[in-house]
């Protein structure tokens, strides 16, 4: 484990109409981790963002949740990157991933955006593509729904138990990460 401060990003949508939709899982799984570490979120107005100051061991961990529409969570990460003084590779972005069935989850750095505009606005504003993702599998829209409207959909009811669940396992992800190597993390989540 590193004494190294780390930065863990919850995206998600601002606003009561997106809280349970699947675009949102990220930020659902940055409160579990809140939750779990026994603190409450306050606003952090340089970057418009809500954040949770804690430590992991001997680990500093700042989480946070951009305010700020998905396609525009570059700017509050950047900001929040740059006041806690956290560098890229400590920079873990949990995130709905498409192209990952519900249930599932991947871990990985770096890598292309794929088609997500919330890590394409961070990796814009970072100048790097080189940071941690946990990618919360929500699955592919059925027949020919449009991707977009998928997303900002809420979880069917006979979703809500698997969720659940996967939501548990993307905070014990988080929290292998931060504890460990990226490797240690896979071979402990990553599941056939």
């Amino acid at each position: 484990m590193t004494d190294r401060p780390a930065l863990v990003i919850g995206l998600g949508n601002p606003g009561p109409q997106y809280e349970r939709t699947r675009h949102n899982v990220g930020a659902v799984v940055v409160d579990t981790l809140a939750e779990r570490m026994r603190g409450s979120f306050s606003s952090h107005k340089r970057s418009n963002s809500d954040v949770l100051q804690a430590r992991l061991g001997t680990r500093p961990v700042v989480l946070g949740k951009p305010r700020s529409y998905m396609n525009e969570s570059g700017g509050p990460v950047a900001n929040l990157a740059r006041f806690f003084s956290v560098a890229p590779a400590d920079i873990i972005v949990v995130h709905d991933e498409l192209d990952v069935d519900l249930g599932q989850v991947r871990l990985k750095t770096g890598g292309g955006e794929g088609g997500h505009n919330g890590l394409r606005s961070i990796s814009k504003s970072l100048s790097t593509k080189d940071y941690l993702r946990v990618r919360v599998g929500v699955g592919r829209p059925p027949g020919r729904m449009d991707p977009a409207s998928y997303v900002l959909k809420p979880f069917a009811a006979s979703e809500r138990d698997e969720l659940a669940i996967v939501v548990e396992e993307a905070a014990d992800a988080v929290e292998l990460l931060l504890k460990g190597s990226l490797e240690d993390a896979q071979n402990r989540i990553h599941r056939p």
